[in-house]
């Protein structure tokens, strides 16, 4: 499957749309069942990987995830790459209405160049594991100042036959009220476009920023792999 053509048959209103009333959306099916499988089979090659972190060990939640180098493999380099258009308008919509630079260039290794001078050089690029039991704990993937506010999930297996529970969460702050819980099952080779760290959200004095953290559900069974694309490198 070709990300690319799929990316530019998406219905790309709609999903502004749902990211500006959720701070997530889901995009088209991107990787067939058996470039899933390739993608997850890839846990198994620690070479291609710069690290590999316990989260209980560091009380993230329970489970594992590995951080690429910057030599991708190519399925992960393409769908990074396919991305960005469609996700840096955007961005820069966003950046507009809170009032925000837009730092981000319309080519992405220009914009990769640009963490790299700032100090943030390592690949952020991340393959997760999760057996039963499992779950990733409510945080935001900021690793410096260069922050691009969009990422992308995509599941690697299928749920509800491969693994059950393991829901992607996110959670939103509203201001003067309660927080609001999102829940997405993935659907194999589906990504999910969803905020790093906040989102506009409009009130009675104009924009204003709506904090996001997102997590994973506890895995009740099975094993759930997910592929993570992030938009800036590392500190």
């Amino acid at each position: 499957m070709d990300p690319v053509t799929a990316l530019a048959d998406a219905d790309w209103p709609a999903i502004t749309a749902e990211l500006d009333g959720h701070g997530c959306a889901p995009t088209p099916r991107l990787l067939t069942a058996e470039q899933c499988g390739d993608v997850a089979a890839l846990y198994e090659k620690p070479e291609l990987f710069r690290t590999t972190v316990d989260m209980a060990r560091h009380r993230f939640g329970s489970g594992q995830y590995r951080y690429f180098t910057h030599e991708l493999p190519a399925v992960v380099a393409d769908l990074r790459a396919a991305l960005w258009p469609h996700l840096l308008p955007i961005a820069r919509d966003w950046a507009e209405r809170l009032g925000r630079p837009a730092p981000w260039p319309d080519d992405l290794t220009a914009w990769i160049d640009r963490c790299h001078a700032a100090g943030q050089a390592r690949s952020a690029q991340i393959l997760l594991r999760y057996g039963p039991g499992d779950w990733n704990a409510l945080h935001r993937d900021l690793f410096g100042d260069m922050v691009f506010p969009l990422q992308v999930v995509i599941g690697l297996d299928e749920y509800g036959t491969d693994y059950t529970g393991g829901e992607f969460l996110l959670v939103e702050q509203r201001p003067r009220a309660q927080s609001r819980g999102t829940a997405t099952p993935l659907p194999r080779g589906h990504g999910l476009i969803f905020t790093t760290r906040d989102r506009p959200v409009r009130g009675a004095r104009g924009w204003s920023a709506g904090p996001v953290r997102h997590g994973v559900s506890t895995v009740r069974s099975g094993r759930r792999h997910a592929l993570g694309l992030v938009f800036h490198d590392a500190a």
